[in-house]
């Protein structure tokens, strides 16, 4: 089966500090890996190098194919094909709904004025948020302003979604709005890398949960399995105190 992500021996220090000790990934087409770990851990580092807003210490990183830390990487053109959407969402506050959507894919030259609002519409719509499109971000919720940057990733077509804890900004009724859309993704085949504590949607959507200690991987299994039968005693520790 050919990845659509490939990473070996990833290491990431800051200063003297290496957060990121060795890790090795394989995202296949079409499936979906939830990473969960203690924090601090370095989740969100390895999934910030996967795009390079982070850049490795050594390592290899191939997307689609491509050496995305080779000397002359397309770096701009492989980001493109990657959505990412933060814990914090990151909407500029004094754009409307409709033109954070539009933005990158008009200066990018990717589509017309017109053409970009009908897809900001569309995917507007496939959040349950046709009704904002010309709203401001401040006149949102925080599930609200979630799913608009979701629909912002959307908007660049891009073959790979990578979520960092998407919902751990968000009050406790709006996570399920989040995870539902997130939930629609999966079933439409979305490639998806998802740090999550949200323990219960990784259980029902992932393929492989990943679970990340100190900057290893100590374990990677389907999701029965890593949480029913756990290999490790630190994976066990981890979960005793999170599942209740």
């Amino acid at each position: 089966m050919n990845a659509m992500i490939e990473v070996r021996d990833l290491r990431k220090s800051f200063g003297d500090n290496e957060v990121i000790r060795g890790v090795d990934l394989d995202v296949e087409k079409s499936t979906v890996k939830c990473i969960i770990g203690p924090s601090g851990s370095g989740k969100s580092t390895v999934l910030r190098c996967l795009n390079l807003l982070e850049v490795p210490t050594s390592g290899t990183i191939r997307v689609e194919g491509e050496d995305i830390l080779g000397r002359n990487a397309p770096v701009n053109r492989i980001r493109q094909r990657m959505g990412m959407v933060f814990q914090r969402f990151n909407l500029f506050p004094h754009l409307t709904v409709a033109e954070n959507i539009t933005l990158a894919p008009m200066m990018l030259g990717k589509v017309t004025k017109v053409e970009a609002r009908e897809r900001a519409l569309e995917l507007l719509t496939r959040v349950g948020l046709a009704e904002k499109i010309d709203a401001h971000p401040s006149s949102l919720s925080g599930g609200q302003q979630q799913r608009v940057a979701i629909a912002r990733a959307l908007a660049m077509r891009p073959h790979v979604m990578l979520f960092d804890e998407p919902t751990s900004a968000l009050d406790p009724e709006m996570v399920s709005e989040v995870l539902d859309v997130m939930k629609q993704l999966v079933e439409e085949g979305m490639t998806m890398v998802v740090v999550t504590h949200e323990m219960g949607f990784a259980r029902e959507v992932a393929d492989e949960v990943i679970f990340l200690d100190k900057g290893q991987i100590l374990e990677a299994a389907p999701p029965a399995q890593l949480f029913d039968h756990p290999q490790e005693e630190r994976t066990r520790n981890f979960l005793s105190k999170i599942l209740h």
